[in-house]
């Protein structure tokens, strides 16, 4: 059985929830039998958060009329029993608009003023201010009312053709032209920049986030889209009409903004829409499927794609049947193998990644408590060894074991200092790390940039400027990944030498590498040599309008990335430390019970059977301790093992 992507998405999210309660009683386990530390608790609760807030990022990209909208109400709204996003004939969404659920919220459509584009702001600055956006209730138990307040992404407003041009909409005279000057000597544009739609639908309350994007004007002049949303989404399906196949500006797309040299990434589909108007009476099925085939090979060629990633399909066709229960038709309308590749593609790559990254930080808090009981239970069993051997034996031989367990504390003590040492220079090399990855020098080479950019009057310039605040930028990632390696390789020779001093169980230190940031910064000065450096975006803007708004989004999203690298170097410093932090701690309390219980039992406070009983039962409880963490960790473990078509389903 072929599950759709709804059916999918829910059993995805019902592995999530599962996985997020197992590590959650993982996490309770550990208090309840004291073996948490703060730094434990706070590596388990941001791991927690991360589950609970992860989402799933899907993009609609189309030109105009190509019925995406449609396609968002067949795949994802058939079972509302209507459309919920207007889509009627020409331009429906005007804007960028997110579908997606807030609880925090009431139902409701947030849109931000098309005025907001004239500042340098992005839309992901704007979400801060709340105040800044136009709010529309939804009323869900009344479809009427709720497609009525949803036409609101649809409306336009008339500004002048200077207007127009500031806020990024190029105002041509031509027939093909959208923006263009009419009879009143004004231009019409969208009224709205970007709109959110909170609205509680099943898959939007799992976590779905659906991006429904309007045509090239509207991306190429976000710049946000371009950088961030559309790379970052987990799938992007580009949306071509069977009626006018690949035109001019659909290549366009394709190229600047999905799959530049056709180099399809995974979840990057491509979708022939309104299919059904090649199906003609007249002629047979066998005729009508082969006139459909050869569109697609001519779209996948012209895209230079293998033709199984071209789906032909008929969305207004495919809704009408979900709503109707008409199987027949919907088979025809071949939506059911869109949402089947769309599902086999999705959700695997992103159950993938979420469990590569808690792998990672469970697998490193597990053994770390694994190790602590081991250290524990070695502790014991040597108190215990020493006890047994005092069986039947004289006061002299009690002081002896005393003065020898009191000595290899006091040489214990004494290795602290280098211990201590350690912590120091550790100190040392992470101020250095942090004051290459640190944000404070971003902001000074950014504001230098800035003004540079500002400044210039060739594009030479333009391209030097940009050069150097990339070179910059990468130097300090540079710069970091030697203090990494030299902090890495500090920590391995201490490792090894406490290991041989004091028979310490600490493996090999976690590594780290900040080559993902790396890329991130090839993605983004690519994407600055293609669009921003060309003679083609000088010539067609307002120089310093598009100087100002693109470097600004780029500015943000490198900034970004050096964000997320400081906080996963933070987790990295703390997941390297934590080990010999824990483990010295151990020792000494170790050291101190010995001497302790040879003292007592010296003192005659204490006799000799009953100490060796007691320990027994303290060695028993350990076992049982172990016996519980192989289980409780055992659970989370099982959930993170990759799972069959045939298990999904059954998830």
């Amino acid at each position: 059985m072929i599950m759709s992507l709804a059916n999918q998405f829910a059993a995805y999210t019902a592995w999530r929830s599962r996985l997020y309660s197992h590590i959650g009683e993982f996490q309770d386990w550990l208090s309840q039998n004291e073996l948490s530390d703060a730094q434990t608790d706070l590596r388990l609760t941001q791991l927690l958060e991360r589950l609970h807030e992860d989402r799933l990022n899907v993009a609609f990209v189309a030109e105009f009329s190509r019925g995406k909208s449609e396609l968002i109400n067949a795949i994802f709204f058939a079972e509302y029993g209507n459309r919920m996003l207007p889509s009627s004939a020409g331009r429906t969404t005007m804007c960028p608009t997110e579908l997606l659920f807030d609880g925090n919220k009431l139902p409701c459509i947030e849109l931000l003023p098309i005025q907001t584009r004239a500042s340098n702001s992005s839309v992901t600055e704007y979400k801060r201010f709340p105040d800044e956006w136009s709010v529309v209730k939804l009323d869900i138990d009344s479809p009427e009312t709720m497609q009525e307040a949803l036409r609101h992404v649809s409306e336009t407003t008339r500004v002048t053709p200077e207007e127009a041009a500031r806020l990024g909409f190029e105002v041509g005279q031509g027939a093909i032209d959208f923006y263009k000057v009419g009879d009143d000597g004004m231009v019409e544009v969208p009224q709205w920049r970007h709109a959110i739609i909170n609205f509680p639908h099943p898959l939007l309350k799992q976590g779905l986030i659906i991006l429904d994007t309007p045509g090239l004007n509207a991306i190429g002049a976000e710049p946000e889209l371009t950088l961030s949303l559309l790379p970052n989404a987990h799938a992007v399906l580009f949306i071509l009409g069977a009626d006018t196949g690949v035109t001019q500006s659909d290549m366009a797309i394709w190229k600047e903004h999905i799959c530049g040299g056709g180099t399809a990434k995974r979840g990057r589909m491509v979708v022939l829409n309104k299919i059904d108007g090649q199906w003609d009476e007249l002629k047979t099925l066998e005729e009508i499927d082969a006139e459909i085939q050869k569109q697609v090979d001519s779209s996948a060629e012209i895209l230079d794609l293998p033709s199984n990633q071209v789906f032909p399909v008929s969305a207004q066709k495919g809704l009408v049947a979900k709503i109707n229960g008409d199987s027949a038709l919907l088979e025809r309308s071949r939506l059911p193998l869109l949402e089947s590749a769309l599902s086999e593609e999705l959700i695997p790559a992103k159950r993938e990644i979420v469990c590569a990254n808690t792998d990672t930080e469970f697998g490193a808090v597990s053994l770390q408590v694994r190790g602590l009981l081991e250290s524990r239970l070695a502790g014991l069993r040597e108190q215990l060894t020493e006890l047994t051997e005092l069986r039947g034996k004289n006061k002299g031989v009690v002081e002896y074991m005393m003065g020898k367990v009191r000595a290899e504390k006091d040489e214990f003590e004494a290795g602290l200092q280098r211990y201590y040492a350690v912590r120091s220079v550790f100190s040392r090399l992470t101020n250095k790390l942090f004051g290459h990855l640190g944000l404070d020098s971003l902001r000074q080479l950014t504001h230098e940039t800035r003004e540079a950019m500002l400044e210039a009057a060739f594009s030479k310039t333009l391209s030097e400027a940009m050069g150097k605040f990339f070179g910059r930028s990468r130097e300090s990632l540079s710069l970091s990944t030697g203090e990494i390696n030299e902090i890495l390789a500090m920590m391995d020779a201490v490792y090894k030498r406490f290991a041989v001093e004091h028979g310490l169980k600490l493996g090999s230190p976690t590594t780290f590498s900040l080559l993902r940031y790396e890329k991130e910064l090839d993605r983004l000065q690519a994407w600055c040599d293609s669009h921003l450096n060309t003679m083609v975006s000088l010539l067609t803007h307002d120089k310093r309008n598009i100087t100002q708004k693109f470097f600004e989004e780029v500015a943000v999203q490198v900034r970004r990335a050096f964000e997320h690298a400081n906080k996963d170097a933070e987790v990295w410093l703390r997941a390297i430390m934590a080990p010999m932090e824990t483990q010295v701690r151990e020792h000494q309390i170790q050291l101190k019970r010995r001497l302790e219980s040879i003292k007592r039992i010296h003192q005659a406070t204490d006799t000799l059977e009953d100490r060796i009983a007691e320990l027994e039962n303290v060695e028993k409880n350990l076992l049982q301790q172990i016996q519980a963490l192989e289980g409780v960790t055992g659970r989370v473990r099982e959930m993170l093992l990759p799972l069959d078509d045939e298990q999904l389903q059954a998830a």
